[in-house]
Parts: C-alpha cells; structure tokens; sequence
C-alpha cells in the first residue's frame, strides 16, 4: 500500500547547495538551496526566487555552488534563514572565510569542501543556469587515488518529508557496472 502525498516537491534526497556571491561593495554573501542540480555536462541550475544572492549573480554573472557537509550542517543552515539584506555580514558573523575563485567573480567558502565556480548562463521560470567554469576540492576530503572519498566529505542532504538534514556516505554499489549482473 502506498501513501499519497499530492504534488509536493518531495525528490529525495535533495542536496544542501550553498550559493556564493558577491554583492555591490563585494561583500560575500551566501544562501541555502535545496533545489538544484546538475541540468548538462557542464551546466547547473538553481531554483531561486528574489533573493539578495539572485540580485548579486545578475550584477556579477557569477557565483558559486558548494556541497554543504556535516561540519557545518548549523552554519548551512543559518544562511538558508537568514537573509543577506538583514544581516549582509553573515558570513563573517558566524565565522566563515571566504576565497576569491579565481575562475569566476564570486567566493569560495573555505570551510565548504567542494565548490563548483560558474558563470551565469541565464535565468529561467525555472531557475538560475550556471556553466560550470571549474570543480574545487579541499585535499582534506580526497582518498589516496586523488578522488573525493565519500566518508570523510560527509555531504549532507535535506529530507523534505521531515525537514531534517540528513548524512550521505554509504556505499551500496558500483555505477556503471553492476547492472551488468541482470544482462
């Protein structure tokens, strides 16, 4: 027996995308969305209403994208609720750093281990679209082959059916290959 829901937007799991931008006086500035993803080889989009971050990424055409993970779960967040026109030190407030990437006009938050650095494509009724301009990783999340290891990125992603934010790690296959078996 199945329970239904109605038209909700209950994808699971959904990824904690943190956006960074710059504003006028490039002051950092980041956000929380949780709608989003990978929409071409080299392409992601965001659903963003009117925000701060939307009126920093016309004005740059930039920003960027970072995978929030368990660390700073309180800090994720944080930004997602509180509004950058409120409080445009939020960053600083809460103690993260900030680097300038250097592919594209926007920041880097440093505690954050995987950055994706686009260039704003255009926007859409659907969203913000970014080409992705390049992929930052902290070595600190790599494994000895020089890959991102799942375990200790401990990405997180949020449950929409309990409004929780959940822990992403665990290993149950092998892409690519092991639906070979049912062959």
């Amino acid at each position: 027996m199945r329970k239904n829901f109605g038209a909700k937007p209950y994808l699971y799991p959904m990824p904690v995308l943190i956006i960074g931008t710059y504003d006028e006086n490039g002051v950092p500035n980041a956000m929380n969305a949780a709608w989003g993803g990978i929409c071409g080889y080299k392409e992601i989009i965001i659903d963003l209403s009117e925000h701060k971050t939307t009126k920093n990424i016309r004005l740059n055409e930039a920003f960027t994208v970072s995978v929030a993970d368990a660390a700073h779960a309180l800090e994720a967040d944080y930004v997602g609720i509180v509004s950058g026109n409120d409080v445009p030190d939020k960053l600083e407030k809460i103690g993260l750093h900030t680097t300038n990437s250097e592919f594209v006009n926007a920041p880097i938050i440093d505690e954050l281990p995987i950055t994706l650095e686009c260039k704003l494509i255009k926007f859409t009724e659907e969203g913000v679209v970014g080409e992705i301009m390049n992929v930052s990783v902290d070595e600190k999340v790599l494994d000895e082959n020089g890959s991102v290891d799942p375990m200790k990125l401990e990405a997180i992603s949020f449950d929409p059916f309990n409004n929780a934010y959940l822990k992403v790690a665990e290993k149950v296959g092998n892409a690519f290959s092991d639906g070979n078996k049912l062959k």
